[in-house]
């Protein structure tokens, strides 16, 4: 058994390791940035009291992917998130939209941010839960199956229409 001290700088290295990454995983399934960080901090919670015990994952990263997508679900689901669905704020550029050379440059490649984040909120669930994982996570086809219950070929499916829907805003 591992001293409690090497426990507590283990897990805060895991959170900082992986914070990031699950906020932005909530982010971009919540579409609000308050949301997102109140089920990040769940994730983590669920994490601190799984660290250390019997079965703990082999694999935090997906672990913890796993449960910040139930937990986005979770929330999604509720009946008072429907209230404030609604009101999801618009991304800036301090949420990943980068400066280019010319302004003219840079009002393109914010339009067609625009568009796709416009287009990937109206991505069904499933779609946006597929999409992040694989593409924005690097998971493989089969680790997006076994991690949300349904077989690779509706992960590619999904995956497929999800990103022609983004590339027509994109090209469009």
């Amino acid at each position: 058994m591992r001293e409690p001290s090497a426990d507590r700088v283990d897990y805060d290295r895991l959170y900082r390791e992986q914070r990031q990454r699950v906020l932005r995983l909530c982010r971009l399934l919540l579409s609000d940035p308050e949301e997102a960080e109140e089920v990040a901090q769940e994730v983590f919670v669920r994490a601190f009291r799984r660290w250390g015990a019997e079965g703990a994952p082999e694999s935090w990263p997906k672990w913890l992917a796993r449960v910040a997508v139930n937990a986005c679900r979770d929330r999604y689901r509720s009946a008072w998130w429907r209230l404030w669905r609604g009101r999801s704020r618009e991304l800036s550029e301090g949420d990943g939209i980068g400066t280019t050379e010319t302004p003219d440059q840079e009002l393109i490649k914010r339009e067609r941010w625009e568009r796709a984040w416009q287009r990937f909120q109206k991505l069904s669930r499933r779609q946006q839960e597929i999409f992040v994982l694989r593409h924005l996570e690097g998971w493989s086809t089969e680790e997006v199956s076994e991690v949300l219950g349904v077989t690779t070929g509706a992960v590619k499916q999904h995956l497929f229409r999800a990103v022609c829907r983004l590339r027509e805003a994109i090209e469009n």
